[in-house]
């Protein structure tokens, strides 16, 4: 289950909705100052002017340090500022605690193991959800509105092979330290960490909870075509922390799979392998049908090693 404490001596219960809409409010303003602050180093760290800072966000600038400068900004202004936001409503507006050292104990760590070909096999089960959302076809009443999400889509594509496109082995690094550690950490912080407990609350439901909090935390993506497979991650980030009671077991299984993605992408420049992140047009049935199977193993062997720990 979730852990949402009041810290000792204090209580703090505010009304859901204005709660949730102070929370949004501090998040989206940690967001606004880092990515400022990141904007503003850029000239003394990178030597990129401000100038070229329409260029850079672009993803058109043509300098040596654009994508580094990019990755700074996005871990600066991304995972770290959901991370920086996240506590900042814990600490001094909701006054409740993670109680981290539990979440954090030493037999947490005993069979986190199971994460890593659990995630394999929801990858490959979820390439099934790939292709039908990628695919999807609007009637012809809502072409119009087809033609935007198609357009949103290819705009976000691009922006993400540029952000991807490595020219050496610590753009690598740095985009695995940004795209996967900080914002595994920082999404799973606020998300898994805050959100959900909270909708588990409201609600009075931890289903609830986790499916709400999944939709929220794909819908923030503004990819339609991407949004029923992130929904689907969401919900397995969501029960993998309400199963364990460790927020360690969402955050490694977000940080292996935004990993993941980007070391494919990585081999695929270097030509050891074939990764293309657009093709949506093939369905492989053999791999829908290994992952499930490989999943519903592992999930099974999950929920027996974490049955002390109850829910609602």
């Amino acid at each position: 289950m979730e852990i949402y404490e009041n810290r000792p001596g204090q209580s703090n219960n505010q009304q859901w909705l204005l709660s949730f809409t102070v929370l949004v409010l501090i998040v989206f303003g940690t967001l606004a100052i880092l990515q400022t602050a990141a904007l503003g180093l850029l000239p003394f760290v990178f030597g990129i002017s401000f100038e070229q800072l329409p260029y850079l966000l672009g993803a058109t600038l043509d300098h040596p340090n654009a994508r580094l400068a990019f990755l700074f900004i996005q871990g600066l202004g991304g995972g770290l500022a959901f991370f920086v936001g996240g506590w900042i409503f814990i600490r001094f507006v909701d006054r409740k605690t993670l109680r981290l050292d539990k979440q954090l104990a030493p037999h947490q760590f005993e069979n986190l193991w199971i994460v890593l070909p659990l995630l394999i096999g929801f990858v490959l089960f979820n390439s099934l959800l790939v292709y039908l959302n990628m695919n999807f076809d609007f009637p012809e009443a809502l072409s119009g509105l087809e033609a935007s999400f198609r357009a949103k889509e290819d705009q976000l594509m691009e922006l993400t092979k540029y952000l991807t496109d490595f020219d050496s082995i610590g753009e690598f690094l740095l985009g695995v330290l940004v795209i996967g550690v900080f914002a595994g950490i920082g999404e799973e912080y606020l998300f898994r960490g805050i959100v959900q407990p909270k909708m588990h609350q409201y609600t009075g439901n931890a289903h609830w909870g986790v499916w709400i909090t999944a939709f929220i935390f794909s819908a923030i993506h503004f990819q339609f075509y991407g949004f029923l497979p992130r929904l689907m991650l969401g919900a397995l980030f969501g029960y993998l922390y309400l199963y364990s009671g460790s927020l360690l077991y969402p955050i490694v299984a977000h940080i292996l799979n935004n990993t993941l993605t980007v070391t494919l992408v990585y081999l695929n420049k270097l030509g050891i392998m074939e990764f293309d992140m657009e093709e949506a047009d093939q369905l492989y049935w053999q791999y829908v049908i290994a992952g499930l199977v490989i999943f519903l193993f592992c999930w099974n062997w999950f929920i027996k090693s974490n049955r002390n720990q109850a829910y609602e």
